[in-house]
This record gives structure tokens, sequence and C-alpha cells, in this order.
């Protein structure tokens, strides 16, 4: 028999055995609705911390592929203004896309079945107008002088270029220094291209323009504006052309040299002078002596440009444009060599004293001689010399040095090197900027991801003659730049023979592609997966800004230029 005790002791463990069940149940109840009511998190918030700041959408929560965060609201789709959707064709060598998008991007190229229509093709005159004019326009770059001889049918506005004659020549006019006959008399082979293309009876009626870049603006005003009066007195003397007055034989405006580029690649490309306005590309020139970036910047709808000698207004057509520009004088790619090796010799200089001994006080005691002194130069590859290689330091210290590479590849030395004198961490008054403390509106932010950038130029020079495609992005351009910079053993593994031969020829590419790569992603802010695009003709017409500056031209009336009457005399 159960003692009244041990009753009480079943009792009390029951009653807590059905505490505890009870505690448990009200906790699980709690918990389910606590999971009820937690907030859901929003879908794109993990995508948004993968994006990070460093691509083209900024810092927007956007999915990759979005609109960017400054995109205004989606309107009714417009009317192309191509026929059949057809773009001008590249000509360069094709790349394979990687963009996951199946519309036709603004100069893009296209296969032969989708070579349809040609830029402005609405505008081409009727069968009954053949008014053609010609411009001769002269390029008179820091390494060589080009010109270029268009031929324009006037009937449409704007007018429509049918052909263009180019031919190029070295050494540039800077390097006659104080010979000012020397250097107009250097441009003759380019005339007489000119004199070859341009018929008899519309030479009178050709304006003739010959624009200086870096080169001679590095020279100096005084020498260069004596060999700019020597040609313009060569022009007017020996050849029938117009020449055109006042700034037609000069030189040419940094900020205008990039504009006129833009103008070229963009009316090459159909993305200007039609009815309907479309996306336009960033078009970034490299040069000798200096380098410029346009681009059509777009603001969100609190931003604006910033007020400086970068914002460029004009109209061209039916449409205004307000364009950000620079030209960055003294970063062309001959300058930046000079820039990078300078920082090498000055290094030697230190414990060097044979190489103090070498210097000379003037360039033109320089141009005979030879390098005795040997340094290393980490933008050397392995194996590798580049002799007399001449560094200026300043107009009066000069050394003539031979650059041996390193017995172990030093491209990241080289990239360090040319980030240095990019000179990323000046004062920066009006931010954001890019180099050298230059305000500039940030890339990622400004334009749109399937929006074109274009360089060419030195860019194209550097890149393609190593087989590299039309189309890249800034980290397949820094992985170019490390097997080159690595040496030949290398480069006989990754690249052709004839790729090989281009290297072997030219001992400072690893310098090149280094500074290229540091400027577009250093300087610029250029994101590694952002696309390029690079050709050298678009429609067989040559890059640059000669085209941009040439079309001015054809009105008489604002072209600063009159025909040339000849005179005869009754006998």
């Amino acid at each position: 028999m159960i003692s009244t005790r041990n009753i009480r002791v079943i009792v009390a463990v029951f009653a807590i055995f059905s505490v505890i069940l009870f505690f448990a149940s009200s906790q699980h109840s709690l918990g389910d609705q606590l999971q009820r009511v937690k907030p859901i998190s929003h879908p794109d918030a993990s995508d948004h911390t993968r994006i990070g700041s460093n691509t083209l959408q900024g810092n927007s929560p956007h999915k990759a592929g979005s609109e960017p965060p400054y995109a205004q609201p989606k309107k009714k789709p417009e009317s192309k203004p191509y026929k059949d959707d057809s773009k001008p064709k590249i000509m360069a060598d094709k790349a394979n896309s990687n963009s996951p998008s199946n519309e036709k991007q603004v100069g893009k190229p296209l296969s032969n079945e989708e070579q349809v229509g040609k830029p402005n093709e609405k505008q081409k005159p009727s069968q009954d107008c053949n008014q053609v004019d010609y411009v001769v326009m002269i390029d008179a770059g820091s390494t060589g002088s080009r010109v270029h001889v268009y031929e324009f049918n006037t009937c449409k506005s704007p007018p429509v270029l049918l052909s263009e004659k180019f031919e190029m020549l070295k050494p540039g006019l800077s390097s006659f220094d104080t010979d000012t006959k020397g250097a107009a008399a250097s441009l003759d082979p380019l005339l007489k291209t000119a004199m070859e293309t341009v018929p008899k009876d519309k030479q009178g009626c050709t304006p003739v323009s010959v624009k200086a870049t870096a080169g001679l603006r590095l020279l100096g005003k005084e020498k260069s504006d004596n060999i700019l009066k020597e040609i313009r007195s060569h022009l007017e003397n020996d050849y029938p052309f117009a020449v055109v007055e006042g700034d037609g034989i000069s030189i040419l405006d940094g900020s205008l040299e990039g504009v006129f580029a833009w103008v070229t690649a963009n009316y090459l490309l159909g993305n200007i002078g039609n009815e309907e306005k479309v996306p336009t590309a960033a078009v970034f020139d490299l040069g000798g002596g200096s380098t410029q970036i346009v681009f059509e910047p777009e603001f969100g709808n609190n931003e604006k440009m910033v007020e400086g000698e970068h914002k460029y207004d004009f109209t061209f057509g039916d449409h205004k444009f307000t364009l950000y520009q620079f030209s960055h004088l003294g970063y062309g790619l001959m300058q930046a060599r000079n820039k990078i090796n300078s920082l090498i010799v000055k290094a030697a200089l230190q414990n060097n004293k044979e190489l103090k001994n070498s210097k000379i006080n003037n360039k033109d005691a320089a141009k005979d001689a030879k390098a005795t002194i040997s340094i290393n130069n980490p933008c050397i590859p392995p194996g590798v010399t580049a002799e007399n290689v001449q560094v200026d330091i300043s107009d009066n210290e000069i050394y003539l040095v031979n650059f041996k590479g390193p017995s172990v590849a030093s491209g990241a030395q080289c990239r360090f090197l040319a980030e240095q004198v990019l000179n990323k961490d000046a004062e920066c008054t009006q931010k954001p900027c890019s180099f050298n403390g230059v305000h500039q509106p940030s890339l990622t932010k400004t334009i749109r991801k399937n929006q074109d950038m274009y360089v060419f130029s030195f860019f194209y020079d550097r890149t393609n003659p190593l087989g590299f495609p039309s189309s890249f992005t800034v980290e397949e351009l820094s992985d170019l730049a490390k097997v080159v910079c690595n040496g030949d053993q290398l480069w006989k593994e990754v690249l052709l023979d004839d790729h090989v031969k281009q290297l072997n020829e030219e001992p400072q590419w690893c310098l090149d592609l280094s500074f290229i790569t540091a400027m577009l992603h250093t300087g610029y802010d250029i994101p590694l997966h952002r696309e390029l695009r690079t050709a050298k003709t678009i429609d067989n017409n040559e890059l640059g800004w000669c085209l941009g500056a040439s079309l001015p031209l054809l009105d008489k009336s604002n072209g600063n230029w009159k025909c040339r009457i000849k005179e005869t005399t009754n006998a």
C-alpha cells in the first residue's frame, strides 16, 4: 500500500514534469511567432555587397546588368537612325563580345549580313546632286606628319564623306628645331600626295590647313612660331591650295584636339548628324606628347557638370552636346617613357659617378652621341637591352644610356613607376579627379555600361601588332603587359613568330604597356572588367582629330579662307 508520503512525491514529480512541458511548448510557439514577423531581406541585398564601388553601377543596389542609378525613366522606343539597325564596320580585328545583351550596341562590329547601311545613309545626296569639295588637313604630330585629303559631297548637312587619302612620314616638325626651311620642306611629299588627289580644277578652292600638336607645344613658342611662319610662306608661294587664314597654320589647342577626335569617331560611327539623338562613344586618344579624353557624361537629376575649362558645349546638326574634355600635356607615350626613364636615371645618379660625368648639356650635342653606360631598368624584359636611349631630365641635363633588363621579370615594379609619374596623389581641388590633380567626372557613374569607350592611336599601335583583338577588357590588357614584360621565353610560348619579331624590334614595349594599363586603370579609374574598343580606321577612314577639324572648313562663309584665282595676262 502506497503511503501518503509517497503519494505526495508522485504528485510533486508530475507537477514539475507538467511545468517543463508547458514552457517547452510556449518557447516553440514564441519562436514561430518571431519567425513570422521577422523582416524579409530585399532580394538584391546580397548583390549590393558583391557589386561594390568599382563597377559601372557605382554603389547602387542594382543587380549587375541593370540600368545604372542615374538612368532616366524608360521612354517609348524611338525610331532607329540606321537602316535595318546597321552600324559601320570597324576596320580592326574582330573579337567575341561578352555582353549578355542581344541588342546591337552603338559602334559594334557587325557580320557581313548586318552590313546593310552606312552612317548617315539617309543623308546621301540624290543622284542629280554632285557637288564635291575637298579639304587638305596636315597633322604635324610629335613623332611624324600625316596628310588627310578628304572628299565630301556637300549637298547635305552635315556633308557626306566620300573618300579619304592618307599618308604619313617621319620625323615630326619638332625634330627640326631651328631649321625652319627644313621643317617646311619636310611636308613636300605629303603635299605632293594632295596635288595628285585633288583634281586640278578644284585645287584653288580647296582649303589647306596645318595643325601641329604636342611636339611643337613642347618645343617652345619662339621656335614653333618660326616653323609655322615658314610653312605658311611655303604653302602660299609654292602650292595652289587656299591656305586657311588666322589659325589655319598653327598649334592646335589641346581641348580642340580631343573634341575634334570625338567628332571624328562619332561621325564615322553614325552617332551624330542624325535626326534622332543616340548615345555617343567616349574617346581616348594617346599621342606621343599628350593624351586626350572626351566623353558626354550623363548625370543624375540633382547633378550637373562642374564649370571649368574642361566643359565644352557645341552643336552638331540639330543636337546640342555638352562634353567633358581634357588634354593631358606631357602624358603622351613618348613623354611618359621619358618620365619613367628619368626616375630610373635619377636613382642611378646617386651612386654612379660615371653616369654623372656623362651628362650632356643640350639636345644638339645629344644627336650624334653614343651611350657608354648601362644600367638596369625594370621596364625592360629579361635578356633585352634598349640601346642609346636619350633621357631628358631637363633641357640642359641629358643622358644617353643603355637600359638592360633584370635577370628576373619585374613588370610589377615597372607598373609602380608608371603609377608614380601619373601623380595620382596630387591635390584635387574639384573632386573627383583622374590624375595629376585634374577634375574628371567618374566614368563608372556617368557612362552607361553598354556605352562604347574607344581607345586609339598608340593604344591601337601597342596592342594590335601583338594579335590583340579590337575589343578587350582592361584586365586582359594588364595580362598582355605581364606577358610582354616576362621576356623572350614566354613570348615564344604564347605569341606567334610575327608578334615576337615586333617585340624584338621595340625593347621598350613592356614600359609602354605598363604605362597604358596604369593610365587607364589607376589614372582614369576604369574598372578592370570594363570593355574597351580600339581601331585604326572606321569604314577605311582614319580615326583622330583631322576629320573633325576638316568639317567646319567646308563652310566657306565661316571657314576663314577664300578661293585662289589664278592670275592670267592677255598676250
